[in-house]
């Protein structure tokens, strides 16, 4: 018989959920030549930050909602930052027909 946990889930999980997301997003980033991945890996590692700033608020400041504020804040930048970043991919892409991070050397002497 298969026991279902229904009490409140601890922080720990929200924090080790957070740090295997940030783990991979950092992972991405460092291995990764293609730059929509890049771009990816920023993503996972911003929402690792959210998870955290959720977590936290919800055990630490019960009745207020300074994380999820600050989680909105996060998302809006992360949202520009995505659009920025195509947008600067799509110009790349249009000039190089590549998106391989190794053959942009656009600031090389």
């Amino acid at each position: 018989m298969i026991e279902i946990f229904t009490g409140p889930v601890p922080l720990q999980a929200y924090l080790l959920l957070a740090s295997f997301l940030f783990c991979i997003g950092v992972w991405g980033l460092i291995n990764s030549r293609n730059a929509v991945r890049v771009l990816m890996s920023i993503e996972l590692m911003l929402n690792s930050v959210n998870i955290n700033l959720i977590a936290f608020s919800s055990y630490l400041d019960g009745a207020l909602i300074r994380g999820q504020v600050f989680t909105i804040f996060v998302i809006t930048v992360a949202a520009a930052e995505a659009a920025v970043g195509l947008a600067i991919l799509l110009s790349l892409y249009r000039n190089r027909v590549t998106i391989d991070m190794e053959n942009f050397n656009l600031l090389r002497w």
